[in-house]
């Protein structure tokens, strides 16, 4: 199925991974119809021009029948997420999430909906792969046998799941593609929600600025992993939603660093040497993640590619930006 010239719904369109699908959706000719999100419409990251934008709280079934009217594609990637220290102090939070997903695979199925895109994450791993740094690649069928992370982690393994299942008892064609740490631009960079590119873009842009040269580090900076810039994920994403694959598929970047290298790497793009403070109680996750993607490259022949020094420069010099802009207000 192409996306092209289709009718597509992206739900958590007010996202960061949201905000910039719709863009690339519309730039691929697809007709983004409606984009749906619980934040009030000041709080979305971006907006774009011909889009019916709804403030809808999906985890309301109700709500998830408004946003599948009228549609053949939706993105569903409305989800209550955020970095490691937000997924591991609210996993009820993050578990409730499966309402949403229930609630609008109902209604897509309901509504005579043709392609159902789930975005998934590779907090379905099982944590007993992801103890040594020096991680092994994980593949897709490391999913199992089953010990995602707690929440989070359990809720897209269970979602997953109920996608395969619908799939298989109803006809509603399913696509699932599991993220692995999606960074870049008009994302979230403060507040508690933010995943590491960005954490550690804040605290060098504010330690260079100060004059204190030194930066807190959750964990002991061992921890390995891989980061994908938006520009791949988009592009992922909608490959994946118009390919005929109906197992989940890893989305990430198989460029391993450690969270010190990529301390390294925002130190060398800000032009400072910083000394460093480990918060060893602080929440850092596994010890090791990457992406295995030999089957991303056999289905699609392509993989994310975008060096993480690349992207990082973007993030930084974007974020930056925001900083300088609330300094002056």
């Amino acid at each position: 199925m192409k996306i092209k010239g289709e009718k597509v719904a992206v739900c958590g369109a007010g996202g960061f991974i949201g905000g910039h699908l719709v863009k690339y959706l519309q730039a691929q000719g697809a007709e983004v119809v409606r984009g749906v999100d619980a934040k009030p419409l000041e709080e979305w990251y971006q907006t774009s021009d011909g889009v019916e934008n709804l403030v809808l709280d999906l985890k309301e079934k109700e709500n998830c029948y408004r946003a599948a009217e009228g549609v053949k594609v939706i993105f569903q990637l409305a989800a209550d997420m955020g970095g490691m220290g937000f997924i591991e102090n609210n996993k009820a939070l993050c578990m409730l999430s499966v309402l949403t997903n229930t609630h609008m695979l109902m209604a897509a199925r309901d509504s005579g909906v043709e392609r159902f895109f789930y975005s998934s994450s590779a907090c379905v791993y099982n944590a007993e792969k992801q103890k040594n740094p020096e991680v092994v690649p994980l593949k897709e069928e490391d999913a199992y046998p089953a010990m995602a992370e707690d929440g989070y982690g359990w809720e897209k393994l269970f979602s997953e799941r109920m996608c395969r299942h619908f799939e298989e008892d109803f006809g509603l064609q399913c696509r699932v593609a599991r993220y692995h740490n999606v960074y870049g631009p008009l994302g979230t960079w403060t507040g508690g929600r933010e995943k590491a590119p960005a954490a550690i873009c804040r605290k060098v842009i504010d330690a260079k600025a100060s004059g204190k040269h030194e930066i807190e580090i959750w964990g002991d900076g061992h921890q390995t992993r891989s980061f994908m810039y938006i520009d791949d994920c988009t592009k992922g994403t909608v490959a994946i939603a118009e390919s005929d694959i109906h197992e989940p598929l890893n989305l990430g970047s198989s460029e391993l660093v450690t969270i010190n290298q990529l301390v390294d790497i925002v130190e060398e793009i800000a032009g400072v040497t910083l000394e460093r403070r480990y918060k060893l109680d602080a929440p850092k996750g596994v010890n090791g993640r990457n992406s295995d993607n030999t089957k991303i490259m056999q289905y699609l022949g392509w993989e994310p590619s975008i060096r993480l020094r690349e992207g990082m420069a973007k993030t930084y010099e974007w974020i930056e930006s925001q900083m300088l802009v609330g300094a002056r207000s």
